[in-house]
């Protein structure tokens, strides 16, 4: 069987096309086959957070400065803090990196301990995190990803300061 000049191009053409899939697709196996637990930022990197909402409490943006609110009338604010710590908790959400965890980590889903609720400027939807705990550790799902990371009880009191802890000693 003999090739034309336009047969020898095609069989070319295709031929390195094969190849550049072929090795796209080798060079991605090749650096991600490992797929070790990795530091990340738990919100957007220049996220500018308008309000953090808890079970028992709102704390929002009034222009420059931070003011708590009870959610419920008839429920008290649970951590009545200054502007500053309201300020140093808002940092502290958009600062902190958190080891990501395989998904199959062991803890009910059905059974979070405590929530936030992040409005970001710019973003239609809320970024919404959840607490867990097992395995003798905390959790923190973020449900819009699914993204979950590990956090020791001293982070966790960090974060979530209104929740009270000593109901939920890990497993």
């Amino acid at each position: 069987m003999r090739l034309g000049r336009k047969g020898w191009n095609n069989v070319i053409i295709f031929s390195m096309l094969i190849m550049i899939f072929f090795l796209n697709g080798w060079h991605k196996q090749f650096l991600s086959a490992e797929k070790e637990p990795t530091l990340q930022a738990v919100l957007p990197a220049q996220s500018f957070v308008l309000t953090l909402s808890f079970v028992d409490q709102k704390i929002e943006r009034i222009g420059t400065s931070w003011r708590t609110t009870a959610i419920k009338k008839d429920a008290p604010v649970f951590w009545s803090a200054s502007e500053l710590q309201l300020q140093e908790l808002v940092n502290l959400w958009q600062g902190i990196q958190l080891l990501v965890v395989n998904e199959s980590v062991v803890f009910n889903p059905n059974a979070p301990l405590f929530v936030a609720t992040f409005e970001l400027a710019g973003e239609s939807l809320p970024w919404v995190y959840l607490l867990y705990k097992g395995n003798k550790q905390y959790y923190l799902l973020e449900k819009s990803t699914q993204r979950v990371f590990a956090l020791d009880i001293n982070a966790a009191k960090q974060l979530f300061p209104s929740y009270d802890f000593s109901l939920s000693e890990p497993n």
